[in-house]
Parts: C-alpha cells; sequence; structure tokens
C-alpha cells in the first residue's frame, strides 16, 4: 500500500575512540543500510556512542567532514551517548517506503529513481572513502609547502581561503578553484594537489572553502563565493596578486559555482572560467531528494539559480571538460553549457569518472586547456 514504510535500524562498530573509528563505524552502519535497501535520504536518526561520547559530537569539524563524507549533507538528528569499551558503535535508524518508486518521467525522460543515478556521481567509485582518504592525504602534502593559509574572507567558519603563489612572480594574475562534494561535502584542503599546475604556469592560486548545505542553502552558497572574489580584488594589494586578471575554474557543485560567477552581474570581472564536470542545469536536482538538501523551493528557484538558463558576460572565456566515463546527464549538461555560451566543445577526458577526472590538472590535457582559456 502507498505511503507505507518499513522502519530499518543497523549498528556500524570500530576499534578505538576519536575520529577514525567513528568514520569506520559510521560506513560500516551505511553499509548494512544499503544492504537493505536503504539510502542516506531515508535517515530519520543516529545513536553514537563511544568511551569518549565529545570526541564524537557533531559539532566538532573533523566529525563533521568525516559524517560528511559518508552520507553527504543528508542530515539526521544525532543522540551521543557514553558505551564502556574500547569501541564507537553507530546506530542508523532509517524509514524506507515500501512502495517501488514511479517509474513516470519526471525530467527529461528519467523516471526519479534512475535521475538519481544519472545524477550521483559516487556510484561510479567503488570506495569514496578511500578516495577521501587519498584527496586528505594528497592535499595535506601540498598544503604543507605553503604559508599563506586560512585568509578569512568573511565572518563564517567556512569562509575561508588558502593563497599559493608562485615564486619570483610580482603580482601574478589569480586562478581561484572551487572544490566540488555536491556543496555539502569536501573542503579546500582536499583539493591543494590539484592546484600544482596552474601554479607552475605562474598563477597565484586561491583555493576556496564555502558554507555547506543543507545549513547553507545553495542560493546563499552563491552569494558567499562572489562574496570571495570581491575579498581577492579588494585586498589585491595586501595579497600581491593581480586581481584585474581573475580567472575561476570549479569541479561539479564548484564548477556550477564556477559557471554562475561567469554569468553573474553581482560579481567582479572575469578573464574566464574554466568549467570541470559541473551540474548547470539545476532542475535535475529538484526532483530528487538532493534538491531539498540544497533548499530548492520551486523549479522557478532551479531555473534561477541554473547557469544553463543565465546569459555568459561579455568578456569571459569558457572552457569546458567532463569525464568520458560520466553519466549521460553529466555529459548533456557539459555539452550543452558549451553549446549555450558559444564556448568550444568541452574536452572529454577518456576514461575519466567524475573524479579522477581532476587527475589531469596535475598533468594532461585538463591542465593544457586551463592553460589555455587563461591566456586567451
Amino acid at each position: 500500500m502507498a505511503g507505507l514504510a518499513s522502519d530499518i535500524e543497523v549498528e556500524g562498530r570500530a576499534q578505538g575512540a576519536g575520529v577514525p573509528a567513528f568514520s569506520a563505524a559510521l560506513s560500516r552502519a551505511m553499509a548494512a543500510l544499503a544492504a537493505q535497501g536503504a539510502a542516506p535520504a531515508h535517515l530519520t536518526g543516529f545513536v553514537w556512542s563511544g568511551p569518549d561520547p565529545a570526541a564524537l559530537h557533531p559539532a566538532r569539524r573533523e566529525v563533521d567532514r568525516a559524517w560528511r563524507e559518508v552520507c553527504a549533507g543528508f542530515r539526521a538528528p544525532v543522540k551521543v551517548a557514553f558505551s564502556s569499551g574500547h569501541e564507537v558503535i553507530v546506530r542508523a535508524i532509517a524509514s524506507v517506503p515500501e512502495a517501488a518508486p514511479s517509474s513516470d518521467p519526471v525530467f527529461r525522460g528519467y523516471g526519479a529513481a534512475e535521475l538519481a543515478r544519472q545524477m550521483s556521481p559516487r556510484g561510479q567509485v567503488p570506495d569514496m572513502g578511500a578516495l577521501f582518504a587519498q584527496w586528505t592525504r594528497d592535499g595535506d602534502a601540498a598544503r604543507a609547502q605553503h604559508r599563506a593559509l586560512d585568509i578569512a574572507y568573511g565572518a563564517h567558519r567556512d569562509e575561508i581561503f588558502d593563497l599559493y603563489r608562485p615564486e619570483g612572480l610580482a603580482r601574478p594574475p589569480v586562478w581561484v578553484f572551487i572544490h566540488g562534494g555536491y556543496w555539502q561535502a569536501s573542503t579546500k584542503d582536499q583539493h591543494a594537489q590539484f592546484c600544482s599546475g596552474m601554479l607552475d604556469a605562474g598563477f597565484a592560486v586561491a583555493n576556496i572553502d564555502y558554507p555547506l548545505a543543507p545549513e547553507t542553502p545553495l542560493r546563499e552558497i552563491v552569494a558567499h563565493v562572489r562574496a570571495a572574489l570581491h575579498f581577492i580584488v579588494r585586498e589585491a594589494d595586501a595579497l600581491g596578486v593581480d586581481a584585474s586578471r581573475l580567472h575561476v575554474a570549479g569541479h561539479s557543485a564548484g564548477g556550477h559555482l564556477a559557471a554562475y560567477l561567469a554569468a553573474d552581474p553581482k560579481a567582479p570581472p572575469l578573464a574566464s572560467a574554466h568549467i570541470l564536470s559541473g551540474v548547470v542545469d539545476l532542475e535535475s536536482l529538484f526532483h530528487i531528494p538532493m534538491g531539498r538538501v540544497l533548499g530548492l523551493r520551486s523549479i522557478e528557484e532551479a531555473r534561477a539559480l541554473s547557469p544553463i538558463h543565465m546569459r555568459l558576460r561579455a568578456g569571459t572565456r569558457i572552457a569546458v571538460a567532463v569525464g568520458g566515463a560520466e553519466s549521460d546527464e553529466f555529459r548533456r549538461q557539459s555539452i550543452e553549457i558549451a553549446q549555450a555560451w558559444g564556448a568550444p566543445p568541452p574536452l572529454v577526458v577518456a576514461g575519466a569518472n567524475h573524479f579522477s577526472l581532476l587527475d589531469g590538472l596535475v598533468d594532461g590535457d585538463l591542465l593544457a586547456q586551463a592553460r589555455e582559456v587563461c591566456s586567451g
């Protein structure tokens, strides 16, 4: 009968008391839910327990990042409790509708379930936890080589950026990188390694963070990232950069933000924007649970926040890239934004999935494309 739901409760356990144990226990609990047909969107509650409950508190930044990496922005109420022993226990509760989702088309011929699959890059990677762990190690190693880290461009704790400067160049142009994570997860720290190619090419690199959904709806995330650009322009002399040569690049959610800024009359003038597998048609998300997490209140709002429905500002060069192994819908959006804005056809990186695409920024055709669009 439609409307009925099945409640599921599972546990994940891991030895230890801190964040690594919490992350492992949470991953095991979510894997157990998935085995019973539940997804993060079905979560209704958590109990996290361990020998040091304060170490598990969701207000801790490290805990929050681990939670986002496993569950993205799907938040459910959390109770933190003490348990004896030497392990962290995560109990996850979910409510799964017993009726199968309708296959009726909701967007461009896709039913809701197929649309969710098309718009879920995580499905292309067998172990997102391992990927995030590798990005964290690589990013930490890259950041250790620089000094101008965690510069605040606003009052929110996530309104910060790192500035990497090329050796021996006075007032270099600025390349702003906007990380992905579906506006809900990941950090600039996990992407520092992808900035080295442009740094070596003589650009100062501003690697930015921004407040995340669901606590910050997408319409406000756009304003935060715009504020980061205005800060860089305003403080260009103090930062030792030439903000009259301002370029942006972004991946996935960051690709959306880079594209939006290229069309946003309230943003500073941009010399170029590099859109890396960007989500530029947000109506594709409105019809699936992701839309609720992003705070999209109507189809009209989703369209208003979609670069595909905006006009590129004069004087901004555009380049687009997408992985050859990505879904049809991700490729469709990359092709259509390039066509709409008169850019060359997207660079299709053969064999690259949504995440391995970024490897090409370190060395390869993607880096060559980035340098070309920035040089004009």
